[in-house]
């Protein structure tokens, strides 16, 4: 069984249902319960064609269909997904005792839900006690956002179902302006799809500029008593704020914070995901910017996960180490590997030309042994599909691939081998090279020895990192920023480094809230000159000798790699 939230307009009842009947069921004991606050215990569906039949909960779909027609928005319905064989009776006797489990009241389940946040559960171990969905039991954490006031009043259901859900979107400021109209009775404090439009009818008011107002030559529009204002140029307003929240995390970093995290503009910093940690122990600042301008800054946090892990460190009795402080490397793995398997083409290829290199690594090799060691080629395995076409494009690699023809004929082999390495485990291949080797010269000996320690050669190890710097390996010259290196690139620090970097410090700042792919667009046309100034020859850090990272995270084993390389080096 699955849960899952599934729009409305997917469903439709099943035949096989128990109560099927042509007659509407009688709904009106249910429908008050649903308009005010949804539906509470999961419907059981099962999938038929392109959507899901019910199979249980035929009275809160037709409840459902009846708010629809009186024009009201149907969110996606609660649904307990049926897998093949399971038994629809047991299912449903199931859900409707864990949903009995459950205290109905909306502050009691918020209650109970953050306690078992506390001992340890996640979202989807309380779901799953609960035969609720994910999104309900985030839904209920979401009630934390309000203020104690607020929560209280909701509770003495004071405050309706709808004005509520919109509340756990405000901004403190926000609900304190709210609260301060909802308790004077001289004023209207707007309630349901007004409150909704009241937060984020986009109105920036001047109050919630971090910068100096003289900063801003637009219009400030002003009410007749000229207490406050609204920014009239509200893209001027952002290039002015998001140069100020970049100020501001450069500030932050310097003070010693581990990191600082710009979220998209809009997107909600949930505390309950989120543990209090101090500066020493490497909490870091969240910066919570929201669409009408107002900025909040988190201080001292970590997520709830890298918590919990530090906790089972403690429990297991090791030392939990502060100096990990949760940093994630700013590369992902499929993003490494593309960067490690363009860098290795880059030195192999590089390789060709230095012969006496080349012997001496093959001796290197012979003592030492390493992964591929046994006559075997480097694979060149590629994560993604898409790295695997980049690299076929590859300059580096079609010089390759080129001199690995001229060595087939060299050595007498057939040319459609994907490789010149095919141990097969008995002498007698070894027997008929050595004596195509004999009668061949000493240059090119070294030109097959060189090639086949070049084809063999691993990918992703300290030893590319050494290569590389001694050979002053130019990538710029062999690869050029593709899709598919832009796709792969998710670390919205390191964009915005990237981005300050090709583009300068005042357009990477005055973008610093803008979604990554915003920020890799502008990167993009930089490179093409599209609306741009054109950057002709830039290379990211990663494709450069030595290899360097944007941010303090690192880039995961290219980095490790490097610094190993750096020592080994000295």
């Amino acid at each position: 069984m699955e849960l899952a939230h599934i729009p409305f307009d997917q469903l439709k009842v099943s035949p096989l249902n128990m109560r099927h009947a042509r007659k509407a069921p009688d709904i009106s004991d249910i429908l008050p319960s649903i308009r005010a606050k949804g539906v509470q215990q999961p419907l059981l569906v099962r999938k038929n064609g392109s959507g899901y039949e019910i199979v249980a909960g035929r009275r809160r779909f037709f409840s459902l269909k009846t708010i629809a027609k009186e024009g009201a928005q149907v969110e996606p319905i609660p649904c307990a997904i049926m897998a093949e064989g399971d038994d629809a009776a047991a299912l449903e006797a199931s859900l409707i005792e864990n949903v009995a489990r459950l205290d109905p009241d909306d502050m009691a389940r918020y209650e109970t839900f953050v306690r078992l946040v506390k001992e340890g559960r996640s979202v989807e171990d309380i779901a799953n006690t609960f035969g609720v969905t994910e999104i309900m039991v985030k839904r209920a954490l979401a009630l934390g956002n309000l203020l104690p006031d607020i929560r209280e009043a909701y509770r003495n259901e004071d405050i309706d179902d709808q004005t509520i859900r919109q509340l756990t979107l405000a901004s403190d400021a926000q609900q304190a302006e709210w609260w301060r109209l909802f308790s004077d009775p001289e004023q209207r404090a707007p309630r349901g799809w007004q409150l909704k439009q009241w937060l984020f009818g986009g109105e920036i008011k001047s109050d919630s500029a971090l910068f100096p107002l003289e900063s801003y030559t637009g219009e400030i529009v002003t009410d007749l008593f000229g207490e406050g204002g609204l920014f009239a140029d509200t893209e001027q307003f952002w290039s002015l704020q998001n140069a100020a929240i970049a100020e501001k995390r450069e500030a932050l970093i310097k003070a010693g914070w581990d990191d600082v995290v710009v979220l998209d503009a809009g997107d909600l910093f949930h505390t309950w995901d989120h543990v209090k940690t101090p500066k020493k122990e490497g909490g870091r600042v969240y910066v919570e910017t929201r669409t009408n301008g107002e900025v909040t800054f988190h201080e001292g946090f970590i997520t709830r996960k890298e918590h919990d892990k530090r906790l089972r460190k403690l429990a297991a009795g090791e030392k939990a180490d502060d100096a990990e402080q949760a940093t994630r490397p700013e590369l992902t793995a499929a993003a490494q590997n593309y960067v490690e398997l363009h860098r290795h083409a880059a030195v192999r290829h590089a390789l060709l030309g230095q012969p006496q290199l080349a012997l001496r690594l093959t001796v290197a090799h012979m003592i030492g042994g390493s992964a591929l060691w046994r006559t075997q080629a480097e694979p060149q395995k590629a994560d993604k599909e898409t790295t695997a076409e980049s690299l076929a494009k590859s300059k580096a690699q079609a010089a390759f691939e080129a001199e690995r023809t001229v060595i087939l004929k060299f050595l007498g082999m057939a040319e459609h081998g994907h490789s010149v390495v095919r141990s097969n485990g008995d002498d007698y291949r070894v027997g008929t090279l050595l004596v195509t080797l004999l009668k061949l010269s000493d240059d090119e000996v070294l030109r097959v020895l060189t090639f086949v320690m070049a084809e063999t050669l691993q990918a992703g190890t300290c030893v590319i990192e050494q290569i590389g710097n001694h050979l002053n390996v130019d990538l710029g010259a062999l690869w050029k920023p593709d899709d598919a290196f832009f796709d792969l690139i998710r670390d919205k620090a390191a964009i915005n480094a990237m981005l300050k970097d090709i583009g300068g410090k005042a357009v990477a700042d005055g973008n610093v809230s803008a979604t990554a792919k915003v920020q890799k667009k502008i990167i993009k046309d930089f490179l093409t000159g599209e609306g741009r100034e054109k950057k002709a020859g830039w290379l990211p850090k990663y494709m450069t000798f030595p290899f360097a990272a944007y941010t303090k995270g690192g880039a995961g084993r290219l980095t490790e790699n490097a610094r190993t390389a750096k020592q080994i080096t000295g």
